[in-house]
């Protein structure tokens, strides 16, 4: 790709779709290119769409495949191409014509027809037709390679470029990315997964107004909302002319032997003992440079015609037998065999996996894989991997039926397991290819995993396959399939033991998708299956802990554990515990949460003994150090942090948080170290902020929001980035960080999260002080649709609202905003904003020329020393109420310092003459309004 942004087709791309072009390459998703390029998915959308029709591609895959190889890589192999068109589409324009409108006027049609009568040609014809009408896109959906009815929403979202939200299953993200989309959904080859595709599509035309959804299927999907269109043969006279013969002579034309005028009859005649079968045309006309029309002929009578498996087909699925039959009566004996021995493959694959799966020499591999693509039995497709193989999906179920009457399916199987264990376990290592190597041969991993599931005799090996799927697949950001996996794994183990620590990791993986529910019984699963196996200290440690997430994650939860039951638990685990370090650790942790209230659970009490919560949180703190384990250490320290808030110390509590920070960065990737990670990444942003550490906060903030486990939740991602920047005043990057927050938070189904409110508090307020009102009413309904709290009356409302009201010269307003003592608002303001709180409450004081601002002000200076920005804001309160201009410019320097741009010009404003004329430039550099005049005049 050349820098002006043309790629090697000629086609001109702009620089910004080269950069998303070369994004798509990489696997990621659209919400992980958006939050990589800051700006929207829906922009991110807008370049996909313009590049599948600038480079002439049916789908997101096929794009890939045209992206650049980034600068210094090692070449890598592309995901593989779903069904596109390869040979010109040929007649059936009543078919088109008529399939057309049936998807103008209803909003779910399935075209129904035999295996090879050209569903799939005839569908993204249509597709590609409707293009127009559909302005928010056309999504083409290969279903050939799902085995199982619950990753039909994860194929819809690998095509849609949607990844996996923390915290929603893959079905309620895909239907939240459709939901407000005029677009054309096209679902290939549904009839082995009828039942999941009808409840997807149920679900999907329920909650998307303007979605259209076209199916594919050999069987009706059975549903009242659907709407059948038969696909027919190929015409065979209409009008003179012969869509089948057209066929025939196209066909033969590419292979070099086109046929004369004349040899039309001869050629009618082949085709209707073919039924017009699309399938069977195109594989009879391969046929003709070396048969000729006699041959094709004489082959068509062969018996072979008449084996199809009685009434489980029609008439026309029995030609397409024949078609088969006979085709394949046509290879040598090696050839069958390694045809129907490869059809155990579930995606491309390449001649070295082939001659693994098959065992046979890597040579004559090649060369039989390539008289098969001669023979027009398989697809090849090239790439900078190298050559890639696919099996068509008719011939492969063909194949595979021959591989069973061959009594070879289960050593076939049997290979192709092993294959899917070894390559499962090459991911193991992630490399800059790891995506790409995922993507490959996960179809093949699920595949595998669901034969030998179901066979006692492979469960081992099950096991280790639903083991190694889990581990990149929580990688790959796919965690409800990994919390799967991991579920799968434990019901497949034999050994309780094992199945307890496949159910801890589960948990954690739950835990990335705040899913309390789940947290916890995956928790207390894996007691019970400790206790199983006479690990009574490791059940201990279980129930201890999923106590511990009853009050740690409260908010996570649907239904959320009484105090009593975790009560009871906590009790439990005590008495199983003994003298094991690791399960005293863990009581020691949920005492801390549930007597103690360490975490301000939702069913926590309203008070908190400060001093016992204190010695319960660092006894727990030493005896998971004593244990080695970071991740026990740093969810006793997350507790040690919160008895600190208690007891209003921000720079103990921002310190241990950056402790967490520092015991989890150089662990490795795991579900429990991530889940770990993303909770310190935000506490310890949180505890510098309340403790005056602007730089320090955005340091962890933007690592947040930057983290690949919250790409698809950027909303989550951002909320604590947006309240460090709006409190430092950096107007640009709350308004590129909002696009990203807002339109995540939509795309999520707008959840009432109270995490989420102080970050849109800070938004509003930010417009606010630029002076835009329809924007700062948007973000306090959204403020309101994430449901309004003490936190917000008391806590980062009453800060945010004094910012902006000290801004418009409404100091008495202002005071009334904060009107409240610390002391009978402390559980709200406590933990980010209590010296925030203090500090304005007290410039809002003096401002208003209240008789208790002096009062206020010496009691202020006690309780924020050693904040800088509080400092600094309580210490300009005492200039101007001491009237000391000097020492009132002295906070400009020092709020400069701390990373406080606002709060410096807005000192210098108060400062008036020649400095309030700097300060009004500064403001309006940062893309504020004027502020309210001073009122102090200094000589």
């Amino acid at each position: 790709m050349r820098q002006d942004g043309a790629v090697a087709t000629g086609v001109e791309i702009s620089p910004r779709e080269a950069e998303v072009l070369e994004l798509v390459g990489a696997h990621l998703s659209n919400a992980e290119i958006a939050a990589r390029l800051c700006i929207s998915v829906r922009t991110v959308e807008s370049h996909v769409s313009s590049l599948l029709r600038k480079l002439e591609v049916q789908d997101r895959r096929a794009l890939a495949r045209r992206a650049p190889e980034p600068a210094g890589a090692a070449p890598s192999r592309p995901a593989p191409a779903l069904p596109a068109p390869l040979t010109s589409f040929v007649g059936r324009a009543s078919e088109r014509a008529e399939l057309t409108e049936m998807i103008k006027a209803h909003r779910q049609v399935t075209a129904v027809g035999p295996g090879g009568v050209g569903k799939t040609r005839l569908a993204l014809a249509v597709a590609a037709e409707a293009a127009g009408e559909h302005p928010d896109g056309v999504w083409f959906v290969d279903l050939v390679p799902v085995t199982d009815p619950d990753m039909i929403a994860t194929a819809v979202a690998g095509a849609v470029g949607l990844g996996e939200q923390p915290g929603r299953d893959m079905t309620e993200s895909v239907v939240a990315a459709l939901a407000d989309r005029h677009a054309l959904l096209v679902l290939d080859n549904c009839e082995h997964v009828v039942h999941g595709a009808a409840l997807l599509i149920e679900r999907l035309l329920a909650r998307c107004p303007r979605l259209t959804v076209l199916a594919t299927s050999r069987a009706r999907l059975m549903v009242p909302f659907e709407r059948v269109y038969a696909v027919p043969p190929l015409s065979l006279t209409v009008d003179g002319e012969s869509d089948a013969v057209a066929l025939f002579l196209d066909r033969a034309a590419a292979v070099g032997s086109p046929l004369d005028p004349p040899l039309r009859d001869q050629v009618t005649s082949i085709c209707e003992r073919l039924d017009g079968m699309a399938l069977a045309i195109e594989l009879a006309a391969a046929r003709y440079p070396t048969l000729g029309l006699d041959g094709i002929t004489a082959a068509l009578s062969h018996p072979l015609r008449m084996l199809t498996g009685g009434s489980r087909a029609d008439e026309r699925h029995r030609s397409v037998r024949a078609a088969l039959d006979w085709s394949h009566a046509l290879l040598e004996p090696a050839d069958r065999a390694l045809l129907r021995r490869v059809s155990v493959f579930a995606a491309p694959f390449t001649a070295a996996a082939a001659a693994e799966v098959t065992g046979s020499e890597a040579g004559l591999v090649a060369d039989g894989l390539a008289r098969l693509a001669e023979q027009s039995l398989l697809v090849v497709t090239a790439s900078q991997g190298g050559t890639e193989y696919r099996v068509l999906e008719t011939i492969r179920q063909y194949a595979t039926e021959r591989l069973a009457e061959a009594g070879e399916l289960v050593d076939a199987r049997t290979r192709h397991l092993r294959w899917c264990l070894a390559e499962a376990a090459g991911l193991a290592t992630v490399r800059q290819d790891w995506r790409v190597r995922f993507d490959l041969v996960a179809d093949d991993l699920r595949a595998a995993l669901t034969w030998a599931a179901d066979r006692p005799e492979q469960r081992a090996d099950a096991y280790e396959l639903a083991r190694h799927l889990a581990e990149p697949a929580f990688i790959r950001n796919l965690t409800g399939e990994s919390q799967r996996r991991y579920e799968q794994a434990a019901e497949l183990a034999a050994d309780p033991a094992v199945a307890a620590a496949m159910l801890r990791q589960a948990a954690a993986v739950a835990g990335c998708r705040t899913t309390g529910d789940d947290m916890y019984r995956l928790r207390l699963a894996a007691a019970d299956a400790a206790r199983a196996s006479g690990d009574t200290a490791g059940a201990a440690a279980d129930l201890a802990t999923a106590a511990t997430i009853a009050f740690r994650f409260s908010t996570t939860f649907v239904r959320l554990p009484s105090r009593e039951e975790a009560l009871a638990l906590v009790t439990e685990a005590r008495d199983l515990a003994g003298d094991d370090p690791a399960a005293r650790a863990a009581v020691a942790l949920a005492e801390a949460a549930v007597l103690s209230d360490a975490f301000g659970a939702v069913q926590g009490p309203p008070g908190n003994a400060v001093p016992e919560t204190i010695a319960r949180a660092e006894r727990a703190v030493e005896l998971a150090r004593r244990t080695g384990d970071p991740l026990a250490e740093s969810a006793a320290l997350d507790a040690l942090t919160g008895a600190q808030c208690w007891a209003g110390d921000a720079f103990a509590t921002a310190a241990t948080a950056r402790r967490r920070i520092t015991l989890l960065t150089s662990l490795p990737i795991s579900p429990a170290g991530t889940h770990e990670l993303i909770d310190a990444l935000g506490m310890a942003a949180e505890a510098g902020l309340g403790a005056g550490d602007v730089p320090g906060a955005r340091r962890w903030a933007r690592q947040l929001a930057g983290h690949p486990s919250l790409a698809e939740v950027g909303h989550r991602a951002t909320c604590r980035l947006l309240m460090v920047d709006a409190l430092a005043g950096d107007v640009g990057e709350v308004l590129t960080g909002s696009v990203r927050f807002l339109d995540a938070w939509r795309r999520a189904g707008s959840p009432a999260r109270s995490i989420l409110s102080p970050a849109a508090a800070a938004v509003a307020m930010i417009h606010g002080l630029r002076g835009d009102h329809d924007s700062r009413c948007e973000w306090h309904q959204v403020l309101d649709q994430l449901g309004s709290s003490p936190e917000h009356t008391y806590g980062y409302g009453a800060v945010f609202d004094a910012i902006l009201l000290l801004h418009q010269g409404r100091a008495p307003e202002a005071m009334e905003r904060t009107a409240p003592e610390p002391g009978r608002v402390w559980k709200w303001v406590t933990w980010i904003w209590h010296h925030w709180y203090v500090a304005l409450r007290t410039e809002a004081a003096v401002l208003a020329g209240s008789p208790v601002a002096r009062d206020r002000l010496a009691e202020a200076r006690t309780v924020v020393a050693g904040n800088p920005v509080a400092g600094a804001i309580v210490e300009r309160a005492g200039a101007l109420l001491d009237g000391d201009q000097e020492a009132l410019l002295a906070t400009a320097a020092a709020f400069d310092a701390a990373g406080c741009r606002y709060q410096s010009a807005r000192t210098l404003v108060l400062a008036g003459g020649s400095h309030a004329e700097r300060g009004a430039t500064a403001l309006a550099a940062l893309g504020l309004t004027p502020m309210a005049p001073p009122p102090l005049d200094f000589p």
